[in-house]
């Protein structure tokens, strides 16, 4: 299964955000939406949690 990522920098933010959370694509999005509703003081919704899913991308790995 590929990894996913979450990348704050890939979304405006006040605070200049700079953290990157990869895994699994659920353990992402929880831990994503976590991050969003602590530090970027969003509300946990479907809604939210929808648009953490809409923003990941597979993981790179080196070749």
């Amino acid at each position: 299964m590929t990894r996913k990522i979450a990348d704050c920098r890939n979304s405006p933010s006040v605070s200049n955000c700079s953290l990157t959370i990869s895994g699994e694509e659920e353990e992402v999005v929880r831990a994503a939406t976590e991050h969003a509703v602590s530090v970027h003081e969003h509300t946990d919704s479907p809604e939210l949690r929808a648009e953490v899913r809409a923003t990941l991308e597979d993981e790179k790995t080196a070749v």
